[in-house]
């Protein structure tokens, strides 16, 4: 963990320095990058033309793989069980004491993407979409080492400002693709907005590389104090 980058030749994705991006997290984010340039890292500008669809086929794999999994949960053999007055009657009440609203939607959600008549249409496209994100992350590591990124592209919301969980996965934009092809990633402190509120770094690495994904972020923590850093709180 205690090498330097200087061999290490970094790639910077067009995709995910997206339109609408909160302009001081694209600052901090492009001085943070300038920074690992700074410490000896080769740069270079690359494409991961997948990237606008990663969004959406995550939230149709991600359910889908909630309700399969979260269909054990009935009260009979695992985790919380309501008494009822049947089996179906203890079922229901369990699953609704024991799944939030978030819960619930993505089981919904999954339900119908794995049901007979939509599982080609979504959750099939899904998972060839899947295949394409990881296709050029691979392409991409044929050149590069190391990814960087802006970890998201808008600043934390407040608690209970945003309803809509639609609005709350669009910030998941540039984590899901790494996430859905199996690739290593961090995100380190690089920043704050004028208001105090943090900004990171997201750095990706090869599959089963998560060495030179660490290495890398030590680097730049030693180059910086913002992950000893914090805004003030009242």
């Amino acid at each position: 963990l205690e090498r330097d980058v200087r061999d290490l030749r970094l790639g910077v994705p067009d995709e995910y320095f997206i339109a609408g991006m909160d302009p001081e997290v694209e600052g901090a984010v492009r001085a943070a990058i300038d920074v690992l340039k700074g410490l000896g890292a080769t740069l270079e500008r690359i494409s991961l033309p997948a990237t606008p669809h990663a969004l959406a086929t995550y939230y149709v794999i991600a359910p889908a793989e909630a309700s399969s999994n979260l269909a054990r949960y009935d009260g009979v053999k695992y985790g919380l069980r309501v008494p009822g007055h049947d089996l179906i009657d203890m079922e229901s009440r369990t699953r609704a004491a024991g799944f939030g609203a978030e819960v619930r939607r993505r089981i919904m959600l999954g339900t119908y993407v794995l049901s007979a008549g939509y599982y080609d249409a979504y959750y099939g496209q899904a998972q060839k979409v899947r295949t394409l994100v990881r296709r050029d992350f691979d392409a991409a590591f044929a050149r590069v080492n190391l990814i960087v990124a802006p970890t998201t592209p808008n600043v934390p919301f407040k608690h209970g400002e945003k309803a809509d969980p639609i609005s709350m996965y669009l910030n998941d934009v540039l984590t899901i693709p790494a996430d859905m092809s199996g690739m290593p990633a961090i995100s380190v402190p690089c920043g704050f907005t004028a208001s105090g509120l943090p900004i990171g770094l997201q750095l990706i690495g090869r599959a089963l590389d998560e060495a030179t994904v660490l290495r890398a972020a030590r680097a730049y923590e030693r180059a910086t104090d913002w992950h000893t850093r914090h805004p003030e709180l009242s």
